[in-house]
């Protein structure tokens, strides 16, 4: 069982940055690959990112690509999504999530991940 807690939201005028973190409870947290998840308002959730067990292996959406970095640090149980060059249209809520420890490989799938965490609220002014 994984529990995920995601911290760093907040509101920020367009350009700005922002980072968030999500830190994972259990003694395995190396063995889950993670994603970052958002869902604006009145939209469905979507992919943003996601990082392979080791952080070696990292993935974007091409909305987010080149403003947005995934990372972690499993000495510390948490992954981080650093955002520069906001834009008002990525206000969401963003969720970290777990994929089952078997799976070794990122995804862009939300249904390949079974742990959520209840998200935290990114808001970008123009």
């Amino acid at each position: 069982q994984v529990q995920l807690v995601e911290s760093g939201g907040g509101l920020v005028q367009a350009g700005g940055s922002l980072r968030l973190s999500c830190a994972a409870s259990g003694r395995t947290f190396y063995s889950n690959v993670m994603g970052w998840f958002r869902q604006a308002p009145g939209k469905e959730r979507e992919f943003v990112a996601t990082i392979t067990r080791g952080g070696g292996n990292t993935y974007y959406a091409d909305s987010v690509k080149g403003r947005f970095t995934i990372s972690r640090d499993n000495a510390k149980n948490t992954v981080y999504l650093q955002m520069n060059s906001l834009k008002p249209e990525d206000t969401a809520v963003y969720s970290c999530a777990a994929r089952p420890p078997q799976y070794s490989g990122g995804s862009i799938s939300e249904g390949d991940y079974n742990y959520w965490g209840q998200g935290t609220q990114v808001t970008v002014s123009s």
